[in-house]
């Protein structure tokens, strides 16, 4: 008999890890971070609710946290299969991953710092959940194929990797499982990513399904169109200058943020937003963005016909500056006059963007930006539901610049695009759809509209719960 466990981003979004086991072998559709409040997170990060070293191998969708960040948890309690991705997964991976256990040590030294200096019995030291050491570890059991190639996972699982248009090197993960005489065809989403995405290709589709597993972060949810991004964009930055303010854009280092840039590089050559300073404020947007600059084979046509084909790079432009310094950094905070400043990290939950909002928050000048799902109980979330007051560094402070959401950007698919996409797939075997990577509200309103459209059966998978797969 062939299941299908999910231990994370089910009835949730982040901290993805699906288990499908024949009678042979056990794999893993990614292994990714939770990410929350401080304790909980750490509670459902620490351990693993199976025994690592009885997974076979596994596969990266991409190289966003919440879907590899504790690969070097799971190399360190006893994995030792390969991890299957793209070459620019791998990449981002890497980046990502050196980036979160640089950030788990410099938090538990931050802490334990507080907590000898001011002994609070509510303040707990959480120890990182992995170093430097063990992501080198995990990087070298990631094993690279290109999209459309078919790979020898495990004994009786082939697996073929296709383009999800959500992120650089993002990957739909295709299984053909033959266990006990029978052979299953199921695919996972991952992150399924938009039409029309800038940089990226449109997502592909998947050879015929007997089951797929189904992202639904948007799925009670429209996106504003794409084409209309960069004029909603140009107007807010235009807005904020002319009122003698700065635009701050949290925002992830890996994709929303070359986005950004290429956009901001559009409007800047078309004459749309004054002449103003852009600052990408991210040592690891930079190294991110250097990702992009050497994996032109991502891009989309649009991207090569109008940058590549002109020897220009879409990331670099005149008013552009990457700050990688701490210090220069910091001297952003006490700068005059107007600019447009793209921090991380893209919730809120860390990195210097809680410096510039800080900073800020107070001037009813400056306008924050939106630009990406926030999760529940961080202060990405916060602001994006124009809280009168948040909380940063432990310390409440009043929000008072203008919040603007712009959910154009959005990488993930909304509730009609997924249907699209579905019904765009060759259905005539499908036995079922199971929703992960959403909210229980987000789930049940696209299983509803899923419905609608005569796909069926439609079910969200229960944390823990083995859903038999015949």
């Amino acid at each position: 008999m062939v299941t299908l466990t999910s231990y994370g981003a089910a009835e949730e979004v982040t901290g993805s890890r699906h288990v499908l086991e024949t009678e042979q072998v056990r794999v893993l559709v990614d292994c990714g971070l939770f990410q929350g409040r401080r304790e909980e997170a750490y509670e459902k990060n620490r351990r693993f609710p199976f025994r690592p070293s009885s997974l076979a191998a596994s596969v990266n969708t991409h190289g966003h946290l919440d879907h590899c960040g504790t690969y070097p948890l799971l190399v360190k309690e006893g994995f030792s299969g390969d991890i299957l991705s793209t070459p620019a997964t791998r990449d981002i991976a890497s980046l990502v991953l050196m980036d979160s256990a640089r950030i788990q040590a410099y938090d538990a030294r931050f802490l334990d710092k507080q907590q000898s200096r001011n002994p609070q019995p509510w303040r707990r030291v959480f120890p990182p959940l992995y170093d430097e050491e063990d992501v080198k570890a995990a990087l070298r059991q990631y094993v690279t194929v290109a999209h459309h190639r078919p790979y020898p996972l495990a004994p009786g699982i082939m697996a073929t990797l296709y383009d999800a248009g959500h992120i650089l090197g993002s990957s739909l993960v295709h299984l053909e499982v033959h266990s006990d005489g029978k052979s299953l065809s199921v695919g996972f989403t991952g992150d399924l990513g938009r039409k029309g995405l800038p940089i990226l290709r449109d997502p592909e589709g998947l050879p015929p399904l007997d089951y797929l597993v189904c992202e639904s972060t948007y799925g009670d949810r429209l996106h504003d169109e794409i084409a209309f991004a960069e004029e909603e964009l140009a107007q807010v930055v235009r807005n904020t200058v002319e009122a003698g303010g700065r635009v701050l854009i949290p925002a992830f280092a890996v994709e929303r943020t070359q986005e950004l840039i290429y956009c901001l590089h559009r409007l800047h050559d078309a004459g749309r937003i004054p002449p103003v300073p852009v600052f990408v404020d991210s040592p690891m947007a930079v190294s991110a963005t250097a990702i992009f600059r050497a994996h032109p084979e991502c891009y989309d046509r649009e991207t090569v016909d109008e940058f590549l084909n002109r020897n220009e790079s879409p990331f670099s432009f005149s008013a552009l500056q990457y700050i990688a310094d701490a210090e220069a950094s910091k001297a952003l905070n006490s700068r005059k006059g107007p600019c447009v400043i793209i921090a991380t990290s893209g919730m809120c939950e860390a990195g210097r963007i809680l410096h510039h909002l800080l900073h800020g928050l107070s001037d009813p000048r400056n306008t924050v930006l939106i630009v990406g799902f926030m999760a529940q109980n961080t202060l990405g979330r916060a602001l994006a539901d124009k809280k009168p007051e948040v909380r940063i560094f432990g310390e409440r402070h009043p929000v008072r610049a203008r919040v603007k959401i712009l959910n154009a950007f959005s990488a993930h698919a909304d509730y009609r695009e997924i249907g699209e996409w579905v019904l765009a797939q060759d259905l005539s075997r499908l036995k079922g759809v199971f929703l992960v990577h959403g909210e229980p509200s987000a789930q049940a309103a696209l299983a509803r509209h899923l419905d609608g459209l005569g796909v069926r059966p439609v079910t969200a998978l229960r944390p823990g719960v083995s859903m038999a797969l015949t």
